[in-house]
């Protein structure tokens, strides 16, 4: 099914496209090739009117706001100082709002929900890493809120080419539409 936006009533929200996160190579995409589709659908969807919307995530000095809960995974390693610090490229953008979260997803325990709602937004581009982390889980909150989630698959990226085929064959399906940049910029250039 071809996709139909209306811009004014979209946003791109863009996860963890931050120095700390992207400073590691990712798979199946290149950190660069991610970070250049993002800036393309971005500037593409400003221009059509639609909202631009950086997350970072920020755990705090030491991870002291980071999550609490017992886990078997190792603890947050220790973090550098500019962990949260957006990519130049993307605060280039001049976003119209940016999140911070202390977690994977973007809608809990943020303005982000409020935010979008207010600017009258109904439909989330959804992009960034890590596809099975961050995305996934701002893909889950925002269908849960009724949001028309749209996860441009080859704008994420995560740790392993396995992990990304697994979150977008057997879990984004099911929360949200998946389409390619192209498809994204050919969507915008229709409702012009």
């Amino acid at each position: 099914m071809a996709l139909e936006l209306d811009p004014r009533k979209t946003a791109l929200v863009m996860i963890d496209l931050q120095k700390g996160i992207l400073g590691a190579p990712r798979a199946p995409h290149s950190v660069e090739d991610v970070l250049a589709r993002n800036i393309t659908i971005a500037r593409a969807l400003k221009a059509a009117g639609g909202l631009v919307v950086p997350v970072r995530v920020d755990f705090g000095p030491g991870g002291s706001l980071a999550p609490k809960g017992l886990i078997d995974a190792e603890a947050l390693p220790a973090l550098p100082d500019d962990f949260a610090e957006l990519r130049p490229e993307v605060l280039a953008l001049e976003p119209d709002l940016i999140v911070t979260k202390r977690q994977w997803g973007a809608f809990h325990g943020t303005e982000l929900d409020l935010a979008l709602r207010r600017y009258g937004i109904t439909t989330v581009l959804l992009t960034g890493v890590a596809t099975n982390f961050g995305v996934e889980s701002t893909a889950r909150e925002g269908w849960s809120l009724d949001y028309n989630m749209v996860v441009v698959e080859d704008a994420c990226s995560t740790f392993s080419a396995e992990w990304h085929g697994f979150s977008v064959e057997a879990i984004l399906p099911r929360v949200s539409r998946l389409r390619s940049t192209a498809e994204v910029l050919a969507a915008l250039e229709a409702a012009a």
